[in-house]
């Protein structure tokens, strides 16, 4: 009987050490065997984040279509019956296209509707907007802003769903990004998803054979497959706000594209809104790079923001400013390098016609300049 009782207690005593094994190199203080890893849960999650943020913008993801009148060139027809003048000359045809050749998005409830300048460069065509629910509107006014590839359209619409615009400071590489278009101005609502591959790029948009080049500075560069047409959709993060807006890819390779910040819609729309419905902003005629600490340590500079191109006949060039300057206090606030926008940011701040003190640093020389500041072209 004694023996039997050992038995049994020996039998729940395996049993409970079976059940309860993961638990002991814990309780012993050992290391724990490792998870097995949750790859289907993760896909599962990813799957859902990315159908929850699509399903939710693509009602407010729009069309930019162009609707122009073109005329063929003169050609030559030959007439065999005809000895004397047997090459007769054939007048052009007038043809009248309407096609679909871009992207955007809604910002407004009232058909404010964000794209790229480039989409709309055309200012003697006309403009069209196709919205998910199939619906047409006519562009009433296009408001393209003069410093940025970025462009307003206006269309007679009300109660329509604007994005949630995000904030692209605090962006980090690797994180989710989804772009949503119209990709070769045929496929409307194309999903496609990457993450954020690249920040702070400078690119030069455009092609000299169209006729439209552009130098953009810090846009995001994403691994999200876009393509022509994609150009004024939006790129979404996982909370489905939009942190860019698709412009460029690289035409040498693949999968390379990149976004203007969300961060320089938001400014647009503010000073569009600010100034009634225009875009005239003070300015002081500059493309800068921004020197942050760890770069002016390593290269024996100042930090601010280095001067990479002053315009011609702008307020910076009447005040003496030139190239390789850099601009370390903007009317007694200092730009430390910290802030990509900080510049940007002062100016906007400002009117038109005010006169502001700028520190410069030139050949390791600190010089004052006073600088009227003038209306961007």
């Amino acid at each position: 009987m004694k023996k039997l009782i050992v038995l049994i207690v020996l039998l729940v005593a395996i049993v409970y050490v079976g059940q309860t094994a993961h638990l002991l190199p814990a309780k012993l203080g050992l290391p724990q065997p490792p998870a097995a890893p949750a790859t289907k849960q993760t896909v599962v999650y990813e799957e859902s984040v990315i159908t929850k943020v699509v399903k939710e913008a693509i009602p407010s993801v729009v069309t930019v279509g162009i609707k122009t009148t073109t005329t063929t060139g003169n050609s030559f027809q030959f007439d065999p019956f005809n000895p004397l003048a047997p090459f007769q000359q054939v007048p052009g045809q007038t043809q009248n296209v309407e096609q679909n050749i871009g992207s955007g998005f809604i910002v407004s409830t009232n058909g404010l509707i964000i794209t790229n300048k480039h989409v709309v460069s055309d200012t003697s065509a006309g403009y069209q907007v196709l919205t998910n629910d199939g619906k047409k509107y006519t562009v009433d006014k296009i408001y393209r802003d003069p410093l940025n590839d970025l462009a307003i359209l206006k269309i007679n619409a009300s109660g329509l769903k604007p994005l949630k615009l995000g904030d692209s400071t605090h962006l980090e590489l690797g994180q989710l990004a989804i772009a949503i278009g119209t990709p070769l101005g045929e496929f409307t609502n194309t999903v496609t998803k990457g993450i954020i591959s690249g920040l702070g790029r400078g690119i030069t948009a455009g092609s000299p054979y169209e006729g439209y080049v552009e130098k953009l500075d810090n846009v995001i560069q994403t691994d999200a497959p876009i393509s022509p047409g994609n150009s004024g959709g939006p790129l979404l993060n996982s909370a489905g706000q939009v942190i860019g807006v698709n412009t460029a890819i690289a035409s040498e390779g693949q999968n390379i594209g990149f976004a203007i910040p969300v961060n320089v819609v938001k400014n647009l729309i503010d000073n569009f809104n600010k100034n009634g419905g225009t875009f005239e902003r003070p300015y002081i005629g500059v493309r800068y790079k921004m020197i942050d600490q760890q770069t002016a340590v390593l290269n024996d500079l100042v930090q601010g923001a280095y001067v990479v191109e002053v315009v011609q006949g702008s307020p910076a060039d009447k005040a003496g400013i030139q190239n390789e300057d850099v601009i370390t206090e903007f009317d007694g606030r200092k730009i430390d390098g910290s802030n990509d926008q900080i510049l940007t940011q002062l100016i906007n701040e400002k009117k038109i016609g005010d006169r502001v003190q700028l520190k410069i640093v030139r050949d390791k020389e600190v010089k004052t300049v006073t600088v009227t500041l003038g209306t961007a072209p």
